[in-house]
């Protein structure tokens, strides 16, 4: 076993173990919320992890968007979108989506060709679809329960079921087996993360604005967002759905703190997030951008 598969399986079995700590607080920190059970324990690692973002996080991404500009930016961000479009072919198939499955090959073979390198995102304009995908939506389709929700340390919002698809997408990451390269491996994880983390900046205001329980906001959002995803843009009713957010927009809309992960694989398209700055608060609707990942 090579060095990168040791730490692979080190950093999966940290993300595990995280889901399995935070289900011994539920004895002692449940809350009145079905989907929510360990709302003591999530509030506090939710409370942790804007601590360390504010402290560390923001200010580099802040950094990173001030002295790189915008058309480079875009780039970064296209460069590993395309790396991501490889997983995501994967991820259809076994979803049975085979058309958007060759979809997602076209837009690797166009973007690495004439995008070059995936740096221009040549596809999208040639109808190939850009599609967001990862295995913690296939299990859904497979019809694994959601579990409960939990605020992972520095990964953010999950449920258990997407806890363990973020382990299957972590493993396959591309960028993390680059192992003839360790140096550059390790570079590209921070910048992926950094890139990640500035394309979210003008989306902050928003959510920061509508927000009155953030913690609240941010739960919610990340469940329908997720049950709105795992059916393609088009989800069973419930029967609280009127309820259980201030706006339908938040159906595209994926949350800010789970965003902002060294492990994420694949960044949010800058256009979405550069709509959020555009749009108005209000007091019953608050209509955001979607930030996919």
């Amino acid at each position: 076993m090579t060095k990168t598969n040791k730490q692979s399986n080190l950093n999966i079995r940290s993300v595990l173990a995280a889901t399995a700590a935070a289900a011994l607080f539920t004895g002692c920190a449940t809350s009145g919320n079905p989907k929510d059970p360990i709302e003591g324990y999530n509030r506090a690692m939710f409370s942790f992890n804007e601590t360390v973002d504010k402290a560390v996080i923001k200010p580099v991404a802040q950094g990173y968007d001030f002295v790189v500009p915008d058309p480079v930016q875009t780039g970064v961000s296209n460069f590993f979108a395309n790396i991501a479009d490889l997983w995501t072919g994967v991820i259809n198939l076994l979803q049975g989506k085979p058309v958007d499955a060759l979809s997602d090959a076209g837009r690797v073979l166009v973007n690495s060709t004439l995008g070059i390198l995936g740096l221009f995102d040549v596809a999208t304009p040639m109808g190939l679809e850009k599609h967001e995908e990862d295995f913690g939506q296939t299990l859904g389709r497979w019809g694994v329960g959601d579990g409960a929700y939990v605020v992972l340390p520095i990964l953010g919002p999950r449920t258990v079921r997407d806890t363990f698809g973020l382990a299957a997408d972590i493993y396959v990451d591309p960028v993390r087996d680059a192992d003839a390269h360790r140096g550059y491996r390790n570079t590209a994880i921070a910048l992926r993360a950094i890139d990640t983390r500035a394309n979210l900046l003008k989306a902050e205001d928003a959510l920061e604005a509508a927000a009155i329980d953030k913690y609240a906001y941010v739960r919610d959002a990340y469940l329908q967002h997720r049950r709105s995803a795992i059916h393609d843009g088009n989800p069973p009713r419930e029967a609280d759905d009127s309820a259980s957010l201030p706006s339908a927009n938040l159906l595209t809309m994926e949350p800010l703190e789970s965003t902002w992960t060294m492990m994420l694989v694949g960044a949010p398209d800058k256009s979405d997030v550069d709509a959020v700055n555009t749009s108005e608060p209000a007091t019953e609707s608050v209509d955001t951008a979607a930030v996919s990942f």
